[in-house]
């Protein structure tokens, strides 16, 4: 499994263009995020988790040519903007877009993109085959795929396990019985919003917590915010095992 962190950052607290902070003005190119995706190589299939409003660059520039699923965690715009850019898979590889995502999140895409789901569609709308996924597990060409159901304030989100490693974004609290689903997982995906409380993220101290108990061997962040400084500073607040992602990173399992 090679897994490609497309983009590590987030809408939230993200400041104006004209900023001229010490983030912003940052030649670190890890201080450099587009918002949160993932792209996952797994058992010959190319697979994607959300598709946020960065997501035809960021398939550019990981020159990912072949794309056989995407699967959505959760239906905020930050997560979903991009969907209309699968038609240039449609378009090379003849076929629609299988997209994965429990009933809610559907029927928010069908109001957000009506005329890819329109009876009589404009020609060259992306063309999209929709599965709906509760939380259970459930398969996409063979290779199983465990939904984690966790709380981004009173909105449930998936994560997902597939084989031994976990994806979990947009969260702040994670029931026991999820927490189980997790067990053994060699690494592990969580989001960390900043350092400072928020209703709907965790913070970077919840988020260590949550890491040490889960216990893999090792544990990215991402969906930092504009609020979480620049990398090389705050990375060295970091336990062993626990490091902070970045857009562009691969990691082999």
């Amino acid at each position: 499994m090679i897994i490609t962190f497309l983009g590590t950052g987030t809408s939230q607290g993200i400041p104006v263009i004209a900023c001229d902070c010490d983030v912003c003005q940052s030649i670190d190119f890890r201080d450099k995020r587009t918002r949160t995706s993932i792209h996952i190589e797994v058992d010959g299939k190319s697979l994607v988790v959300d598709t946020g409003p960065d997501f035809r660059s960021q398939m550019l520039r990981e020159r990912i040519k072949h794309l056989d699923a995407v699967l959505f965690t959760h239906a905020h715009k930050d997560h979903t903007a991009g969907m209309d850019d699968v038609r240039s898979f449609n378009f090379k590889q003849q076929m629609d877009m299988p997209v994965y995502a429990r009933k809610e999140v559907i029927q928010q895409l069908e109001k957000e993109y009506s005329y890819v789901f329109a009876e009589h569609k404009y020609p060259g709308v992306p063309q999209v085959e929709t599965h709906e996924i509760t939380n259970e597990a459930f398969e996409i060409a063979g290779t199983r795929i465990l939904p984690i159901e966790v709380m981004h304030y009173k909105l449930p989100v998936f994560g997902f396990r597939i084989q031994d490693f976990t994806y979990i974004t947009d969260a702040n609290f994670i029931a026991d019985e999820e927490l189980e689903k997790i067990k053994g997982t060699r690494v592990l995906v969580l989001n960390a919003l900043q350092k400072e409380n928020h209703i709907s993220h965790f913070t970077l101290e919840e988020a260590i917590q949550l890491a040490q108990k889960i216990g893999a061997e090792q544990t990215y962040f991402i969906h930092m915010s504009h609020k979480m400084g620049k990398q090389r500073e705050v990375e060295q607040e970091l336990p062993e095992g626990i490091d902070f992602a970045f857009d562009g990173l691969k990691v082999e399992l």
